[in-house]
């Protein structure tokens, strides 16, 4: 199943990245206790962010739902170590709010803290090292600076009775030298540059070629997860979540386009799924299996991927994953695998969670019912209402999303949106 980006198709997700910040004022140089500041104007209403996890709209009026039909939402369910209440977790969406220096602060500890009555909080994509950064004021995980920050997050949300993990993601290829702390080139599989254009504190500026990671430099990939993992849990964070989705480095190394080596990390599908199978395996060794979840996305096209072979490839990586008894696999739907979601399901041993996104609830729902899932995750439904699953049991309205709030700026559309309480006395 090819999935190459069309000319139209790459055109809308240029469209779609220089729109992230359009209206960008500047970012204002921090110390650890003062809040980044970035101004956005109003993004498009069908945009679709090439950076978060979690690409949907919700459309469903839960004011029309039969109560019943949610009813599957509501029975507990074990991943590995985490013993989650119920069904309904929060994908990971990034916000550009944590400090310069990747250290996230207390209104990231408040706005996780917010909606800590999901199943699961799984947090922004956090890099787990310097060449790992991508983007402006997303959190780290590789120094005590950032375990300390973490901190105050985990234990926000542990005190308001949530689950965290945290994600780990290293974008490779997709970032630019002054979106990093040491201002070096980007890594990839290949020397092969994404087709569209970063944001940086200058604006927007297209993506040069990447340097090419030698084989040792491949290794040393996986003990960085290793030490991120090692570093999430010694910040109490609950587990860890891999990233290899989205067109980053993970699933770099699985494209066909991006991954041109001829060492054992290129060539046949049993090769380009090794750096995924590998950091899996490290990670589970460090935090032990019942505390790492991995996140794909089949046929996802962002960031200039293009997959071959689609079903083959994943069929052979979920495989390959399966033995080491993790907590979860986190699938992000594209809307187009039925077959394929049927034959992962069927190949994982553990927990399923899936993101479907731009689908309603009910069809989520439907698809803890079938079977497909264990789980499902919201990204927006989240974002714009911390108390989620209280509006869901009492069949309160939802409040609407701020898009124009998306990413960065301060705690407006991050931590204002009214729960029922203000509501009412509103």
């Amino acid at each position: 199943m090819a999935t190459g980006l069309h000319d139209a198709e790459r055109d809308r997700l240029f469209e779609e990245q220089a729109s992230r910040f359009p209206g960008f004022a500047g970012c204002q140089r921090t110390t650890q206790r003062t809040i980044p500041v970035i101004t956005l104007t109003p993004v498009r209403s069908d945009a679709v962010s090439q950076q978060t996890d979690e690409e949907n709209s919700m459309t469903t009026n839960n004011q029309t739902i039969d109560p019943a039909a949610l009813s599957p939402l509501w029975q507990p369910i074990r991943a590995g170590e985490l013993q989650l209440p119920h069904r309904l977790a929060m994908a990971p969406m990034t916000r550009d709010r944590s400090h310069e220096n990747g250290t996230p602060n207390e209104m990231n500890a408040r706005y996780y803290a917010q909606r800590a009555s999901m199943a699961l909080i799984i947090t922004e994509g956090t890099q787990p090292s310097e060449d790992g950064q991508g983007y402006l004021l997303t959190p780290g995980i590789y120094n005590d600076e950032h375990i300390n920050g973490w901190r105050i997050v985990t234990d926000a949300v542990h005190e308001a009775g949530g689950r965290i993990v945290i994600q780990l993601m290293h974008v490779g290829r997709v970032s630019h030298p002054q979106n990093t702390p040491h201002g070096r080139q980007a890594v990839a599989p290949s020397p092969v540059a994404p087709a569209s254009p970063i944001f940086t504190a200058s604006g927007m500026q297209p993506i040069a070629e990447p340097r090419e990671l030698s084989t040792d430099e491949v290794r040393g990939v996986v003990e960085e997860f290793r030490v991120a993992a090692r570093a999430a849990i010694a910040s109490g964070a609950d587990g860890v979540e891999i990233h290899s989705a989205n067109g980053y480095l993970l699933q770099q190394f699985l494209s066909s386009n991006v991954n041109r080596r001829t060492d054992e990390y290129g060539g046949s599908i049993t090769n380009r799924i090794r750096l995924s199978v590998e950091v899996a395996a490290a990670v589970a060794e460090e935090i032990g299996a019942g505390r790492t979840g991995i996140r794909i996305s089949p046929g996802n096209p962002l960031n200039d991927i293009v997959e071959h072979d689609v079903d083959e490839l994943y069929s052979a990586l979920v495989s390959a994953l399966a033995p080491l008894d993790l907590a979860y696999l986190h699938v992000a739907s594209s809307g187009n695998d039925a077959a394929l979601l049927r034959e992962l399901r069927r190949l994982w041993p553990t927990t399923l969670l899936l993101n479907r996104g731009r689908t309603d609830l009910v069809t989520r729902v439907h698809d803890i019912e079938d079977g497909l899932a264990d789980v499902v995750t919201v990204g927006s439904l989240a974002l714009a209402n911390p108390d989620l699953i209280e509006r869901l049991r009492v069949r309160a309205p939802l409040n609407t999303p701020d898009r124009s709030t998306f990413y960065g700026g301060d705690e407006h559309g991050y931590l204002d949106y009214p729960t029922l309480d203000l509501a009412a006395a509103a």
